[in-house]
C-alpha cells in the first residue's frame, strides 16, 4: 500500500506534482471559508458598534466557564493533529492513527461540551426563534446578539462534524497503512482544515465571551 505509484491519481506525473495541487486546492477552499466567516464576524462588528452596551450585557450571559475549557480542548486537538502528520512523514503507521484518534475524541468532547451549553442558554431562555424571553430595556439588541451567536458557533460545531467525519476516514487508512514517508498528503490536508476550525474558534471565543465582559 505504500508503492507511491500506486497512489499518485493518473492525471499527475508524480507524487509531487498531486501534493502541490491537493494542497493548493485545500488553501482555495479555505480561503472561501475564510470569506464565509468574514461575512460573519463583519456582521458582528457593525451591530456591536450599533449596541455596545447590549452586546456587553448579552456576553456576560454566556459560559465563560466551559467556553475556556472547549478553547483548551480545541488547541489540544491542534496538538494531537500535529503530531499525527509527524508520525505519519515517519511512517509510523498505528502511531498516526492514534493521534488521529486522539484528535476525534476531542472534538466530540468540543461538541458534547457545547451541548451542555446549549442547552443552559435555553434553560435561560436565551434562544431567538424559539424560547427567547429576555426582559429590560437592551432586550431586542441582545437578541440579535444570541442570534449571531448560534449562528456562528452553529456553523463552527457542523465545521467540527465535518472535521470529524473526515479525521475517521483518514484515521482508518492510516491504521491500513496507507501513508508514509511518501505519502502522508491526505493526512497534511485534514490538518490544515483543522487548524482552521481552531483558528476560527480562537477569534469566537473573545469576540463572544470575553469583549466587555469585565
Amino acid at each position: 500500500m505504500t508503492d507511491k505509484h500506486a497512489l499518485t491519481a493518473e492525471q499527475f506525473d508524480d507524487p509531487e506534482q498531486e501534493h502541490e495541487a491537493s494542497t493548493l486546492g485545500m488553501w482555495v477552499f479555505l480561503g472561501t471559508e475564510v470569506l464565509f466567516f468574514g461575512v460573519l464576524f463583519a456582521s458582528y462588528a457593525v451591530l456591536r458598534f450599533n449596541y455596545p452596551e447590549a452586546f456587553a450585557e448579552a456576553s456576560r450571559h454566556t459560559n465563560i466557564l466551559l467556553g475556556t475549557v472547549n478553547t483548551a480542548i480545541l488547541l489540544t486537538s491542534s496538538l494531537t493533529m500535529a503530531l499525527a502528520i509527524r508520525s505519519a512523514q515517519l511512517s509510523k503507521h498505528k502511531l498516526t492513527a492514534g493521534f488521529l484518534l486522539l484528535t476525534i475524541l476531542l472534538g466530540i468532547l468540543f461538541l458534547g461540551i457545547k451541548g451542555v451549553e446549549y442547552y443552559g442558554e435555553y434553560e435561560k431562555q436565551l434562544v431567538p426563534g424559539l424560547n427567547f424571553a429576555y426582559e429590560g430595556d437592551n432586550a431586542q439588541s441582545i437578541k440579535l446578539f444570541f442570534y449571531l451567536y448560534f449562528i456562528m458557533t452553529g456553523v463552527h460545531a457542523i465545521h467540527v462534524i465535518l472535521g470529524i467525519g473526515t479525521l475517521a476516514v483518514i484515521a482508518v487508512m492510516a491504521w491500513r497503512e496507507w501513508f508514509s514517508s511518501d505519502y502522508f498528503t491526505p493526512v497534511e490536508l485534514v490538518g490544515l482544515y483543522w487548524h482552521f476550525v481552531d483558528i476560527i474558534w480562537i477569534f469566537l471565543y473573545p469576540f463572544l465571551y470575553l469583549v466587555s465582559r469585565g
